[in-house]
């Protein structure tokens, strides 16, 4: 499913994104972290010794939640999967670009000897609440569920 035109707008800004993937026991790992998009994926940079890559080749399934930094009534959420993890030298790319967006520099962290990795997520379902000039917003109805109540699929 391609990404809605709101989690595109909010993963292309310089927002924070909580990513959830899931423990060996089954309890959710929550971690605040870069995000980016390359307008069909949700892109994530990590270590891949790191629990969250652990997580995720373990067990696929993640939900992403971007915040925007400058309205927290902004946001998306997205449910999903990875379906791809590079490394190399395209996640090390991808890592000096979210620096870059974030921190106005490259990646300047010490990189370990596994290097870096960069998770493609899939969306499978996603809700994004909507701008407060909507009537809709201001009764704090999501897009899902204005869509829900009208029996209308949400937009892709």
């Amino acid at each position: 499913m391609p990404l809605d035109e709101d989690t595109v707008r909010l993963a292309k800004g310089k927002n924070l994104a909580t990513v959830v993937t899931l423990m060996p026991g089954g309890q959710p790992q929550a971690l605040l972290t870069w995000v980016d998009t390359d307008g069909e994926h949700i892109l994530v940079n990590t270590e891949p010794q790191r629990q969250r890559a652990r997580n995720i080749r373990r067990d696929p399934r993640i939900t992403v939640l971007i915040h925007s930094a400058e309205d927290p009534y902004d946001w998306s959420e997205v449910r999903g999967r990875v379906v791809d993890t590079v490394g190399g030298d395209e996640a090390r790319r991808h890592i000096d670009e979210l620096s870059n967006k974030y921190a106005g520099r490259p990646y300047r962290n010490p990189i370990g000897p596994e290097g870096r990795v960069s998770s493609q997520g899939e969306a499978s379902t996603f809700r994004s609440a909507c701008t407060s000039r909507e009537p809709a917003c201001r009764a704090g109805m999501t897009r899902s569920n204005r869509s829900a109540a009208s029996g209308r699929k949400p937009r892709p």
